[in-house]
């Protein structure tokens, strides 16, 4: 089977998905190692695996199994082709999070959406460079984060 560009990038996002749900903040660190996440805004949130790391394991809340209790989905991708000299893509996606721990059923808390800037990795794949969250439609937070939106 031979893999797209389009392939390993939506493989990062489900990556992304997978580390979360599990409380994989290093490895979402890791993932977000050369990243740069901010808000919508454009504010810079975290910068480096070291701060992504940090970031994700101060918001997210964790339950009695040590997971968030979460299930990520990631949808409708669309890529657009970014000219610069490192050739970098950028791709929108609309994410939506379920929830079910022992205080609430199963219930979607939040949608929204990424725009996320992927540059080539140097070895024929390719990496993170930036995040943009954009929040939509927001449930029953209080037993997924820490802070409010």
């Amino acid at each position: 089977m031979q893999l797209t560009d389009g392939d390993r990038i939506r493989g990062l996002l489900a990556s992304y998905c997978r580390l979360v749900d599990a409380a994989d903040f290093a490895g979402v660190g890791a993932l977000m190692t050369d990243a740069v996440l901010r808000a919508e805004d454009g504010t810079a949130l975290a910068t480096g695996a070291a701060e992504v790391e940090r970031l994700y394991a101060g918001l997210v809340r964790l339950h009695e199994d040590g997971t968030p209790g979460t299930q990520h989905v990631v949808a409708n991708t669309a890529f657009v082709e970014v000219a610069t000299a490192d050739g970098s893509v950028v791709a929108t996606s609309t994410y939506l999070v379920f929830q079910a721990v022992a205080a609430v059923p199963l219930q979607p808390i939040i949608t929204g959406t990424y725009v996320d800037t992927f540059a080539p990795d140097g070895s024929g794949g390719w990496r993170f460079a930036e995040r943009r969250f954009g929040v939509g439609r927001s449930g029953v937070l209080e037993h997924h984060l820490t802070i409010a939106l």
